[in-house]
């Protein structure tokens, strides 16, 4: 997944990885590098830059699936940090492979 820090960065400066992480069971949380973030809830404008945060700290994040041309940040053009255990699922999948448990959709 990609995955960009939001809070504390104008636009996309904030860093950015791709990388594992690990979805609950409803979708509405996840697993990344240690935090737990929680799905943020509503449309409100306050979050349109975001669509998690952090439950113990607040941090906003946009978390996206990565897209094939590398254009992952919406307003600039920052490349991620790619994590070493997500490195050749993430080579596959920029060559033409489906994404891990996605070939059909």
């Amino acid at each position: 997944m990609y995955v960009q820090l939001k809070s504390g960065f104008d636009g996309d400066r904030g860093p950015a990885w791709i990388a594992r992480v690990e979805f609950s069971r409803s979708w509405r949380s996840l697993r990344f590098h240690g935090r737990k973030l929680r799905r943020v809830a509503g449309t409100a404008s306050a979050n349109a830059d975001s669509n998690f945060y952090d439950v113990e700290t607040g941090e906003r994040y946009w978390v996206s699936g990565p897209k094939r041309d590398r254009t992952d940040g919406r307003y600039s053009a920052q490349q991620p940090v790619v994590d070493d255990d997500a490195r050749s699922a993430y080579e596959a999948f920029l060559s033409g492979a489906p994404i891990s448990g996605r070939e059909h959709g």
